[in-house]
């Protein structure tokens, strides 16, 4: 058990202020860290949490307010004075050296921190040793990170901190892409943590974790501290109060489509070698149907074939009971196909590019004249219906893309794919990254899109997300279907059991 801690704290921040641009990022904002507790620290995307991160990390200087560590005022901190005071920050990306192995990660910069002149590989994988055995942790210290599922990389982007005698570590979105399994093993490396004396800041959008692992809560609201208090004090339902100042449903809120004769997709005995294996399902018009599996079960893989990225071997596919082949991404787009990808950073935004010019790039050829010219003036009523129709929060359609929150983002990649005016949708983790306001609209957003017509299919982990919008919900394990969820079966208890079995 952990060892309770409830004296000076290590790091404190009172009455920050920030602005950028005439705009209050923060305003009277304070927080206050204890040796041996877990904060949570919440609200939604562009409340401020990243330029606070920023503040305590030295990274960017406060116009007002004051920064204590153990008490005693901080004149200005620096990026490297922060760590020098045993700040440490693991971001979303672990910043991580993907060439090198995980003991020369683990040890680098501290290597840098001392200024030595040469770096020893075998004194490396001693200290790294010593902080991995003291953790009780499972990494190969010689195996190169690139090669690391993500939960290692977290680990040892971890362990990289404790060899800087980290006392403050920040964990920024720690669990987005790990699986039910990992989540509870990283649960564990944090009550390691907490046995040490070290204070650690966990910042989520997945509420039921952050309630689950922290014992003090802070909540900022459009750059303002809204409450702080005892984790033990809330429920889901309050901080989701407190992030976004209204009440925010999360009930089952589905209509059931009439379904056809005929379904508006059918797939049978799809096949791709190591990937699936047999799959067949049907989604009819007006249908939410969710996809769900750990990471690795073959259910992104089902949705690549589905969209062209990486063609089935075998089986078939239907829409509206013609047989279409899909070899390629533009086969599938042809027959009305749209797919929502995973990492839409990389793979579904062009993030210098304008929320306009992201909009239309997936629908330039249903935007040209009869001679093959384009329609400037149809392409900007497409956009900005698109902009209206999403509410997408942004200056106007001439916005960069970059200058938008995730949630916002995640808005302009699903009007690219409106535009092209799909019979199906395919959405793969829709809200993963979005804070509790912008997942309650984007899952409006496919109710609505169902509500016309379009099948839609949903792909996730978040059991609660599936069971607010899904007709019926296909549990996936080792690349084939086991089960199908339907009506009262579809439930976050029955969703996790099946696909944990």
């Amino acid at each position: 058990m952990a060892k309770a801690y409830r004296a000076l704290p290590v790091l404190e921040v009172k009455n920050i202020v920030k602005t950028y641009g005439g705009v209050k990022a923060l305003d009277e904002v304070s927080m206050a860290l204890t040796a041996g507790n877990v904060h949570c620290l919440a609200g939604e995307n562009g409340c401020g949490k990243s330029t606070l991160i920023k503040i305590i990390s030295g990274v960017e200087q406060p116009d007002s307010g004051s920064i204590y560590i153990d008490g005693k005022l901080q004149e200005k901190l620096s990026p490297f004075s922060s760590i020098m005071a045993g700040i440490q920050v693991i971001y979303q990306d672990f910043s991580l050296f993907p060439n090198l192995s995980v003991a020369e990660n683990i040890t680098i910069t501290s290597q840098v921190a001392i200024r030595a002149k040469l770096f020893s590989a075998s004194k490396a994988k001693i200290a790294a040793a010593t902080i991995i055995k003291e953790l009780g942790l499972t990494l190969d210290l010689s195996a190169k990170v690139e090669a690391l599922s993500v939960a290692d990389k977290q680990l040892t982007a971890i362990c990289r901190a404790l060899i800087n005698d980290a006392r403050v570590i920040v964990m920024d979105e720690p669990t987005t892409a790990l699986t039910h399994t990992e989540v509870d093993y990283l649960f564990d490396v944090v009550r390691k943590l907490r046995e040490r004396g070290v204070a650690l800041v966990f910042v989520s959008h997945k509420l039921e974790e952050s309630l689950q692992v922290s014992q003090d809560v802070t909540i900022l609201r459009n750059g303002k501290h809204i409450i702080s208090g005892i984790a033990s004090e809330f429920d889901r339902k309050s901080l989701t109060q407190y992030i976004t100042g209204r009440d925010v449903s999360e009930a089952r809120e589905i209509t059931s489509p009439v379904m056809t004769a005929k379904p508006l997709m059918e797939v049978s005995h799809l096949c791709s070698s190591g990937a699936f294996n047999d799959v067949s399902f049907t989604l009819h018009s007006g249908e939410i149907l969710g996809i769900t599996g750990l990471l690795g079960s073959g259910r992104t893989e089902i949705a690549e074939a589905l969209f062209g990225v990486r063609p089935a071997e075998s089986g078939t596919i239907e829409i509206d009971g013609q047989a279409i082949r899909v070899r390629t991404i533009r086969d599938a787009i042809k027959a009305g196909i749209g797919y929502l990808p995973e990492d839409r950073l990389t793979q579904g935004l062009f993030l210098d590019k304008s929320v306009g010019d992201n909009i239309i790039a997936g629908s330039l050829d249903k935007h040209r004249s009869a001679f093959g010219l384009l329609d400037g003036e149809g392409i900007s009523k497409t956009t900005q219906s698109m902009f209206d129709r999403l509410k997408i929060k942004a200056k106007s359609v001439s916005a960069p893309v970059r200058s938008l929150s995730g949630g916002n983002a995640q808005r302009v990649v699903l009007g690219k794919l409106l535009a092209n005016q799909p019979k199906v949708l395919i959405l793969n983790g829709p809200t993963v990254g979005v804070d509790i306001g912008s997942k309650e609209q984007i899952l409006e957003i496919l109710r609505n899109e169902a509500n016309l017509g379009r099948g839609v299919i949903v792909i996730s982990d978040d059991s609660l997300e599936l069971v607010s919008v899904c007709n019926r919900v296909l549990v996936v394990r080792q690349g084939e279907i086991v089960d199908t969820l339907t009506g009262s079966q579809i439930t976050a208890t029955n969703i996790q059991e099946m696909t944990t079995a």
